[in-house]
């Protein structure tokens, strides 16, 4: 088929490296732009006055929508969504009240397909367009999910949960099957079309030593898999791995054991670490995904985000739904920005966003990828209407920058702010009523 070139005309926000490190430069924005896309690929960003349109090329008119880069959630639980805004627990509590009844019933392949439909979708519905995701501990939660995101184009990462021993009978498998299912899945899904796979132990008290070592075979057999798991997100967890890991430094050095520490692990929550823990994560060259709205949600604690950046740990956000209450990644933002200035941190709004856009594909090595619009990434990008409610257009009025809108935006925005989302340059929301 011929190329077809797309031009998006609108403002446009994205970050080309770390503001921590980079700091001003990190960030550009321009208000008035043209995006080109060929074949679902950025081709070029620049100021519409600099661009020249040629020969086929479709323009799509978003004057006044705020256009930036695909959202990405770190951590998430695609099987949780029938069980978000449950009441009262905390998390050993959560998982025996509400996770793992919900969980035993993805052996069905007809419930783990329409959940996948519903959770793919909600995603896109609040400009998430990449995520890390959980699935449950039988073989269909995974193929159901990856035929779902397969059909949508999408790229995202799962894994089939390892879990052995402390859950529910239902729930469990052994090390040998759970080696033999995530290998039939790795080699049916990784690296086909937009997919990956990540060997997914749900967290070290329910696996046994025997499952957590066949967990790292799969990893130095397929060295390019991510290792997508829980670390340190409640004290009682943090008692009970000492407990059940005697011989062990910390909790950490339970997954280094197994030699599941290491560049694309992706550790959740991440909340109760020591110093020496950061620095050997930063060391593995290892990620953490932060999860502030299920952190509050069920009471676990307060990420220390600036130790993460002092040890130079890529840090992106997860909703971690059911846990969390919102798919928006704005919402996630807003109580990020909270548990900081509880801990006497700041956190400017370039910061925020990198983490959300650029800072989750680093966390994800997708950075290659997608992140943001710099030429040859992938075109998965949201128009944000930045004056969706009646507050938020009052807010913009006064506004004195794009900093200042960007973080009203973050503070008071919602799905509704989502004007459409765009998947390797198609429009899910709108089509092509533009």
């Amino acid at each position: 088929m011929p190329s077809h070139t797309h031009a998006y005309r609108g403002s446009f926000l994205h970050c080309l490296a770390d503001p921590a490190h980079a700091g001003t430069d990190a960030v550009a924005y321009i208000d008035d732009g043209i995006l080109l896309v060929e074949d679902g690929l950025v081709v070029s960003l620049h100021a519409a006055d600099k661009t020249t349109l040629q020969g086929d090329c479709t323009v799509h008119d978003l004057t006044g929508k705020l256009l930036v880069p695909g959202f990405i959630d770190t951590h998430v639980h695609y099987p949780q969504v029938d069980v978000i805004a449950s009441h009262g627990t905390q998390l050993l509590q959560w998982l025996e009240t509400y996770t793992f009844p919900v969980e035993q019933q993805f052996d069905n392949m007809d419930t783990a397909s329409a959940t996948a439909a519903f959770f793919l979708d909600e995603l896109m519905r609040n400009g998430t367009t990449t995520a890390l995701v959980f699935g449950t501990v039988h073989k269909a939660s995974v193929d159901a999910f990856f035929h779902a995101a397969q059909s949508r184009n999408l790229r995202m990462i799962c894994g089939k949960v390892m879990m052995d021993r402390n859950a529910p009978d239902a729930l469990c498998d052994t090390p040998q099957s759970s080696y033999d299912d995530s290998k039939a899945l790795i080699e049916q899904w990784h690296n086909t079309d937009r997919l990956a796979y990540a060997v997914t132990p749900r967290f070290a008290p329910t696996s046994s030593e025997e499952q957590l070592q066949l967990a790292g075979k799969l990893l130095n057999e397929f060295s390019d898999v991510y290792m997508h798991t829980h670390l340190s997100e409640n004290m009682a967890e943090c008692d009970w791995v000492a407990s059940l890991f005697p011989d062990q430094l910390d909790y950490l050095s339970v997954y280094e054991r197994f030699g599941l520490v290491r560049k694309r692990s992706v550790f959740a929550h991440s909340i109760h670490l020591s110093h020496s823990e950061w620095t050997r994560m930063n060391k593995a060259c290892a990620a953490v995904a932060h999860c502030p709205t299920s952190n509050l949600f069920i009471g676990s604690g307060l990420f220390d985000l600036r130790a993460a950046m002092k040890a130079c740990v890529p840090v992106g956000l997860g909703t971690d739904i059911g846990g969390g209450d919102s798919f928006s990644i704005l919402r996630t933002i807003n109580e990020a920005y909270k548990i900081q200035q509880l801990q006497g941190f700041n956190v400017i709004p370039e910061q925020a966003f990198y983490m959300a856009t650029l800072g989750g594909a680093v966390a994800l090595d997708l950075d290659n990828h997608i992140g943001n619009f710099e030429p040859g990434k992938e075109a998965d990008f949201v128009a944000l209407d930045t004056t969706a409610t009646p507050l938020l257009q009052r807010r913009a009025s006064v506004a004195q920058n794009w900093q200042s809108t960007l973080f009203a935006l973050m503070m008071l925005g919602d799905d509704r702010c989502i004007y459409d989302t765009f998947v390797m340059g198609e429009s899910v929301k709108r089509g092509q009523a533009l």
